[in-house]
């Protein structure tokens, strides 16, 4: 009976990884770019490109995007190197890298006599990873490196001598100085620290466990050279990116010194109720085992340094209230290692499983039940539909126009061609040009149009958000 609950367990597990994996790496080509974040990168990522500018991003022509390093889009725009200018292309590095994690895991996981398949399970039926498993994002890499990062340093402790893992740990340090910056150290050498305290390790031990003096160097070289390339060709980008989206982004509420929005100003605490509703239903599942074991946890070495990997990540943003639900994904990968490892002891593994598998069961039946009823391109938050509906060809004389502020989305399903008018007087200078002229204006800023004005647009199309009009001369 045994052997046959495993059987049916494992080919539940199966078929659910595959399922959920197809499904995602559908959506990444079913589902527009949506603003205003992924969009951005996008199209961050398709001037990158088309200028073969590798250096300095740039959110519009001619302007240079400080807020981020350049891996993510580094990424995107080889994809559009490799497959050409699409959704799926500008995602598909981030689906790629939460693969790599998955097959990580799932060695690590078979080496401990469970399922390969059971942190691909884990992860894609928690919201949090399987959002960000295809969507164009600096959190993947920065998830990507910071999991490298954490399990390497695990490796190198464990190991007698350097292996692959002790050179890893350096080299995913430098990655994330490019994906992310030096939030890279603040999310990592934090629990490390505090684990090693814990379990009282000796200086000496850390030193001769790592390759200090050689692996630093090889962080230095991967991250450094891009860093000094940036600011001589962007003057400006250090002193903006190290302590404006390092101190005041999080310290400072409402940041108003945000060159590319506004503030995600939240609760303090907020980010403990991301952790509980973006980790569903594992996270729930971890702090009752932890709880039940409170007063032996952290003698198990193993469980004490993810406990430490993964509460670090909330409880340094606790104090933030610039947040998005998005900076819980660090704690994601040490949660399904934190099942792995108890998972044998676990008795109600199939409620579990089932519970687990709510979240994308709910996604997939939204999705084609709104792809059924004809809506699905009307909800999303994009406009490609109203571009790509209208065949607008920009070398014929034909234009594309927003009111005061494009969107991104606009951006890159115009392939940078979309323009913006100012004022009625710009507006009347357009009209008069002789030129087909597109006009997508948000639903919220229509009262702005004068009536006048409005009497020379003919609507074309629609969504929830937005519509895209013909401008004629009376």
């Amino acid at each position: 009976m045994a052997l046959k609950n495993y059987k049916n367990t494992s080919f539940y597990l199966v078929i659910s990884v595959v399922v959920i994996a197809i499904f995602r790496l559908m959506l990444t080509a079913a589902i527009p770019l949506l603003d205003k974040t992924e969009s951005r990168y996008g199209e961050i990522a398709r001037i990158m490109f088309e200028t073969k500018n590798w250096v300095v991003l740039q959110i519009d022509y001619g302007i240079p995007f400080w807020a981020k390093p350049p891996l993510s889009t580094w990424l995107s725009a080889l994809s559009f190197e490799t497959f050409g200018v699409s959704e799926m292309a500008a995602r598909f590095p981030s689906y790629l890298l939460a693969l790599v994690l998955l097959i990580i895991l799932g060695k690590l996981a078979k080496k401990e006599s469970i399922s390969f398949y059971l942190p691909a399970f884990i992860l894609l039926t928690m919201p949090e990873f399987l959002i960000h498993a295809g969507v164009v994002s600096t959190d993947s890499a920065l998830n990507f490196s910071i999991a490298l990062i954490m399990v390497s340093f695990w490796k190198a402790m464990q190991n007698e001598k350097y292996s692959f893992w002790n050179y890893l740990f350096f080299i995913a340090l430098g990655l994330g100085f490019l994906s992310k910056g030096p939030i890279i150290l603040v999310l990592t050498v934090p629990p490390i620290f505090l684990w090693i305290l814990i379990q009282k390790i000796s200086i000496k031990t850390l030193y001769l466990k790592l390759p200090w003096i050689f692996g630093l160097l090889i962080t230095a070289v991967i991250s450094i050279p891009w860093y000094i390339l940036a600011e001589k060709r962007s003057p400006g980008f250090l002193d903006y990116f190290i302590v404006g989206e390092h101190f005041n982004r999080f310290l400072v509420p409402g940041w108003k010194g945000d060159l590319y929005g506004s503030g995600h100003s939240q609760p303090l605490g907020m980010i403990w109720v991301f952790l509980l509703a973006f980790a569903f239903p594992w996270i729930q599942i971890v702090l009752y085992k932890i709880w039940k074991e409170r007063k032996t946890i952290f003698k198990d070495k193993y469980v004490s340094y993810l406990i430490f990997w993964l509460f670090w990540t909330p409880l340094f943003f606790t104090i933030s209230k610039n947040i998005l639900h998005t900076y819980i994904l660090p704690a994601t990968i040490p949660i399904a290692l934190l099942m792995i490892h108890w998972w044998k002891n676990y008795e109600k593994k199939k409620l579990m499983l089932i519970v687990g598998s709510v979240f994308p069961a709910l996604v997939i039946l939204v999705f084609f039940g709104a792809f059924l009823t004809g809506k699905l391109n009307f909800y999303m938050n994009s406009d490609k539909y109203l571009i790509e509906n209208q065949q607008i060809d920009f070398n014929k004389n034909e234009s594309l126009y927003y009111w005061k502020d494009k969107s991104y989305s606009g951006q890159f399903y115009s392939n940078g061609k979309a323009k913006t008018i100012a004022d009625t007087k710009e507006m009347d200078s357009i009209l008069n040009s002789g030129n087909k002229l597109f006009f997508i204006l948000s639903n919220k800023k229509k009262k702005d149009i004068p009536a006048e004005y409005q009497a020379k647009m003919t609507l074309l199309d629609s969504n929830y958000k937005s519509a895209i009009y013909l401008l004629k001369p009376e």
